[in-house]
């Protein structure tokens, strides 16, 4: 951790390396130099470990932490319904009340379509990404110090911020994706969303000039259409990366010590001060494209339609 770290570069490694759980290969040398005699899963020692664990290696961290605030957020959110009244509510049943409206309102605003789906799905995205991106606020020693000596490995790679994990945001915005393209087709039909890839975004109405353009609109639709998952997770997992980056620096420039511990505190409570509009305009950003693209699936456009 932070004080057995030799180097700024190793603490740095460290606290960006999450806890990889792979499968490595008989006699793949380990970097405590024991050899493996069969193929192992096991937890990642290092990070070159991770990365020779390849592309199935389970990041337990990430799966931990936003599985754990999403249960947390439905059980708070659960509790809230369950015990509402018609009178004056209390604090919490006012907190929920109070998001549930302006989710709602911007939804209705946002989202000019039929569909029971995307309310509750965009208060779940606001909600979920927003307590993900809260564990950020915990200073970086705190929970990976607590874990590593809970599980008597002092070498333990531990990361409690699930949005700094691209796997997480990439696969957030994967779900997104799939969903666009399942409510594309079922509001207009196969034909109809093939129609959109093809005939978009230039259109003459003469079929012999509209097969002369099908190439090239399909080239311009399908690298936009490919665009808006990977910005969508790119974004959030950039944010919050570069955040969690500036409170590592943080603990690593202050150093260690009483004055160091005071210092390395201020610093983190304001940029934490800063960071708190940070991580609830990135849930708030992520939450408004996913209802945008919702509004997309769903729209049809009726001039291309009634041109065919």
């Amino acid at each position: 951790m932070a004080g057995e770290a030799q180097t700024a570069t190793d603490y740095i490694q460290h606290h960006l390396q999450n806890m990889a759980y792979g499968k490595l290969p008989a006699g793949y040398t380990r970097a405590d130099g024991t050899v493996l005699s069969e193929p192992t899963w096991t937890l990642a020692h290092s990070s070159q470990e991770a990365t020779d664990m390849g592309f199935w290696a389970l990041h337990l961290d990430t799966l931990g932490w936003s599985i754990g605030l999403g249960l947390i957020f439905c059980f708070l959110f659960a509790r809230a319904a369950k015990k509402a009244t018609p009178g004056v509510p209390g604090g919490f049943q006012s907190f929920v009340e109070l998001v549930t409206d302006f989710i709602d309102k911007l939804v209705k605003e946002t989202f000019p379509h039929r569909n029971s789906m995307v309310a509750p799905m965009a208060l779940t995205i606001f909600v979920w990404v927003f307590l993900m991106n809260l564990m950020d606020l915990v200073p970086v020693d705190w929970l990976p110090m607590a874990a590593a000596k809970a599980a008597g490995n002092d070498h333990l790679f531990f990361k409690v911020v699930p949005t700094t994990d691209p796997n997480a945001t990439l696969g957030m915005a994967l779900a997104v994706f799939a969903l666009m393209i399942f409510f594309s087709i079922k509001e207009k039909g196969a034909i109809g969303f093939i129609k959109e890839l093809t005939l978009h975004p230039f259109h003459t109405g003469k079929w012999y000039f509209d097969m002369l353009l099908i190439p090239f609109n399909f080239l311009l639709e399908a690298v936009s259409l490919i665009a808006k998952p990977i910005s969508l997770g790119l974004r959030l997992f950039g944010n919050l990366y570069a955040g969690e980056m500036i409170f590592i620096l943080i603990a690593i420039v202050f150093g260690v010590g009483v004055l160091g511990f005071i210092g390395a505190g201020l610093m983190h409570m304001g940029w934490a001060i800063f960071h708190v509009l940070v991580i609830t305009l990135q849930a708030f950003v992520f939450m408004v494209l996913t209802t945008v693209y919702m509004a997309m699936a769903h729209h049809r456009d009726e001039e291309h339609e009634h041109d065919q």
